[in-house]
């Protein structure tokens, strides 16, 4: 029979639930079982693909073309699994499927209800993952808080659940403050958020407190008493500096020992040597590089935090830390600051994804001055189409040019979009998303660094490099290193003549893992080693 462990969280959002359930599933598919995450949001949103990042952080996009919470990338990146859209269950897709259901008549006249109806929805899209997926181990975790009344609908179908299949631990996340005027860790906002969970008929079997520094014996000892769990089940989660350590910290606390024998499982010899060396390397690596993204979200830290890791698990394998510097191309684009002075402590240069005009001139003119000087630069989606409206500009002779997205009357539209898009006129799920397969010209550094003829990426965009412009910017030396399998869509670009001056039009962040960081995130760090 399949377990089940549940993840929840208390006090305030924002402790790392994500991480916890993460680290746990790391641990316990380490000791030879198949977890599968799943992720419970609260929102009315059938998914966040239509949120701002200042609302969410970053849109994960799943090979299958969902768009999720960020915390699958966490869940993809320690798992190394390629996750399902049906994966993340959201409020909005939720009571979508009940109210279909009920207008094609599917409950039989009944009056549609909270609970029942919507409880046994979850429960029933639960078992049937752990179904499709023959898990051993279900890690759900619960967005928000307790208390929040968007998640109680998931709470209670997780009470139910716990009543009708014994073989379950929950894990709540709380925050244990240290008080300055007291000289002690606090445990009281502990205390409540466990009556909290307590008063939604849930009972935690593991409290794992987040702290500024490890958790206190006595600290432990009076969590323990005051919440009714064992103190060898009070496990410590203090900051970190590098979050692939707390599958570490948490296997020094036994959470996964403790977890394993809870639900029975049987017991497997635990791998982590590797993870374990690859950590190391990061927090001790031989040299360190600084690279510089370039964007508009660069005052919320999770807005590139696919893009982040990736760097950092290609630093990882070569043995090289890589300290990220946030650039804000509206500063560049405003006068505030000099691209030059901008990028002048950067070893290489990312032009980063977004939507929108806001901060465009200041991301073609970062693309200018790193082709211009020889910059190891990497473009993602909409960086690609900058580097190309650049080019166009200034080594094409096409004055004006520009990304149909952002002027419309652009004399020449390089960037343009797809036709398929035309005449769309609903924002959600309809980009080109997800995984799409790109065939790569031979003897190009894409090709090289990659070592296939044939590579699928992960998309999320409706603009592409115009067809009609192909020609001319292939004739003034840009090549063309990947396209679409029918030759018509652009999916990387080159400057051969240049140390690495390189875009792509997918995300290839999306598919880095720590253990097998993406071949064009190691090939774009190792040549700012290079250099």
């Amino acid at each position: 029979m399949v377990k089940w462990v549940f993840v929840t969280g208390g006090v305030l959002s924002g402790l790392g639930k994500g991480m916890i359930s993460a680290s746990v599933s790391k641990l316990l598919q380490s000791r030879g079982n198949h977890v599968v995450p799943v992720k419970c949001d609260g929102y009315l949103n059938v998914d966040p693909g239509t949120m701002n990042p200042h609302e969410h952080g970053e849109v994960f996009v799943l090979e299958d073309g969902g768009e999720v919470d960020m915390d699958f990338g966490h869940y993809e990146r320690f798992l190394d699994v390629t996750g399902s859209f049906d994966w993340n269950l959201t409020s909005g897709k939720v009571f979508q499927s009940v109210i279909d259901r009920e207008r094609e008549g599917d409950y039989l006249g009944e009056t549609v209800q909270m609970i029942p109806h919507v409880t046994d929805e979850i429960k029933e899209r639960f078992r049937d993952i752990a179904e499709e997926e023959d898990a051993d181990v279900m890690a759900i975790e619960i967005g928000g808080t307790v208390g929040d009344i968007e998640n109680m609908l998931f709470l209670e179908a997780v009470r139910q659940l716990r009543q009708e299949d014994e073989e379950s631990v929950l894990i709540h996340t709380t925050l244990v403050p240290f008080l300055d005027t007291v000289g002690e860790q606090k445990t009281k906002p502990t205390q409540h958020s466990v009556k909290e969970l307590e008063g939604a008929g849930l009972k935690a079997d593991f409290i794992v407190g987040r702290s500024d520094d490890p958790l206190e014996e006595k600290t432990k000892e009076k969590i323990a008493l005051f919440c009714d769990v064992e103190e060898e089940s009070v496990i410590s989660d203090p900051d970190i500096d590098n979050i692939y350590r707390l599958p570490l910290i948490l296997e020094e606390e036994g959470l996964d020992v403790q977890v394993a024998e809870k639900l029975g499982l049987e017991e497997g010899e635990e791998d982590m040597q590797r993870w374990k060396d690859l950590v190391e390397t990061m927090e001790d690596p031989s040299e360190e590089v600084t690279i510089a993204i370039a964007g508009k979200y660069t005052d919320i830290d999770d807005s590139y935090v696919s893009i982040d890791e990736a760097l950092k698990h290609a630093g990882a394998h070569l043995d090289a830390g890589v300290n990220i510097e946030m650039v804000e191309a509206t500063d560049i684009e405003n006068g505030e600051v000099r691209v030059g002075e901008a990028l002048s402590e950067a070893d290489g240069v990312v032009i980063a994804p977004g939507f929108g005009s806001r901060g465009t001139r200041g991301k073609v003119e970062v693309a200018r001055y790193c082709r211009e000087n020889d910059v190891p630069t990497l473009g993602i989606c909409f960086g690609l189409q900058m580097m190309t409206v650049e080019f166009a500009r200034n080594e094409c002779g096409l004055e004006g040019a520009h990304s149909a997205e952002i002027d419309e009357d652009t004399p020449h539209p390089v960037i343009d979009v797809m036709s398929e898009q035309l005449g769309v006129e609903k924002k959600g799920g309809t980009m080109r998303l997800g995984g799409y397969e790109a065939e790569l010209e031979s003897d190009t550094q894409v090709q090289e660094m990659y070592g296939e003829e044939k590579v699928v990426e992960r998309h999320r965009h409706r603009y592409e490099v115009n067809p009609e412009y192909h020609e001319i910017l292939e004739d003034n030396g840009m090549v063309f290193s990947g396209t679409s399998q029918d030759g018509k869509l652009v999916e990387y670009i080159e400057l051969p003549e240049k140390r690495f001056y390189i875009g792509t039009q997918a995300h290839p962040e999306f598919t880095s893992r720590l253990e097998s960081p993406n071949p064009l995130y190691h090939g774009f760090v190792q040549s700012v080693l290079d250099r």
